[in-house]
C-alpha cells in the first residue's frame, strides 16, 4: 500500500508540471511565424586577384508589445514605395485604419483603402482590408522592432513598425510577400 502511494505521488507531481505548462495561443504562434519570415542574414566573401571583400548584412526583429494599445496609434509608411497606413488606436483597443497602396497597372494613381474589424491581440493587428471599389482581403501584421547589421561586431540600427504580410506584390520588377512599414512620428 505504501509502495502505490509513492508511484501515485511520484507520478502525480510528474504531470502537475505538463499541466501547468500554459499552452501558446494562435495569436503569439502567428506571431512569431511573422516576425520569423523578417529575420535575414547574408554573409558572404569573395576574392579575386588576392583581393578579399565581405559582405554582410543580417536583420533581426522582434514584438514589439506596448503598455499601452493607444501607443500603437500613429502613420506607418513604406518609404519610397507609395505605402501608406494610418492607424489610430483608442484607450478601450478599438482600432480604425485607412491607407493607400500604389494601384498594379495604374502608375501614379493610389489605391485607398480602410481596415474594417481590426484587432490587436499582444503585438499583432488583424484586420479586413476593404479597397474603393468594395474588393476585400485579410489583412495581418506584426508591430516589429527591427535591427539592422552591417558588421557581426556592430551595435545595429533599430526600428519601429508593422511587418505585414499577405498577397504578394510587384515593385520596381520584384515580387514581395511581406513588406515593413516604418513608423513615422
Amino acid at each position: 500500500m505504501h509502495t502505490l502511494f509513492v508511484i501515485t505521488l511520484l507520478f502525480g507531481s510528474w504531470l502537475i508540471p505538463l499541466n501547468a505548462i500554459p499552452q501558446e495561443s494562435d495569436a503569439q504562434r502567428r506571431t512569431q511565424e511573422i516576425v520569423a519570415s523578417f529575420n535575414k542574414r547574408k554573409d558572404a566573401v569573395k576574392e579575386k586577384y588576392g583581393i578579399r571583400k565581405e559582405k554582410y548584412k543580417e536583420v533581426r526583429s522582434e514584438p514589439a508589445t506596448k503598455q499601452s494599445l493607444g501607443d500603437y496609434s500613429g502613420t506607418y509608411e513604406v518609404s519610397d514605395w507609395g505605402y501608406r497606413i494610418n492607424l489610430q488606436v483608442g484607450s478601450d483597443g478599438k482600432v480604425q485604419a485607412n491607407g493607400y497602396e500604389p494601384a498594379s497597372g495604374r502608375t501614379g494613381q493610389a489605391r485607398g483603402f480602410r481596415l474594417e474589424n481590426a484587432r490587436i491581440a499582444g503585438a499583432l493587428l488583424t484586420a479586413t482590408k476593404v479597397y474603393e471599389d468594395g474588393a476585400t482581403e485579410k489583412f495581418e501584421g506584426v508591430f516589429i522592432n527591427r535591427t539592422e547589421f552591417s558588421s557581426p561586431t556592430g551595435n545595429g540600427v533599430s526600428t519601429f513598425g508593422l511587418g505585414v504580410v499577405g498577397s504578394p506584390v510587384e515593385i520596381a520588377g520584384m515580387t514581395f510577400d511581406k513588406l515593413f512599414y516604418q513608423f513615422k512620428p
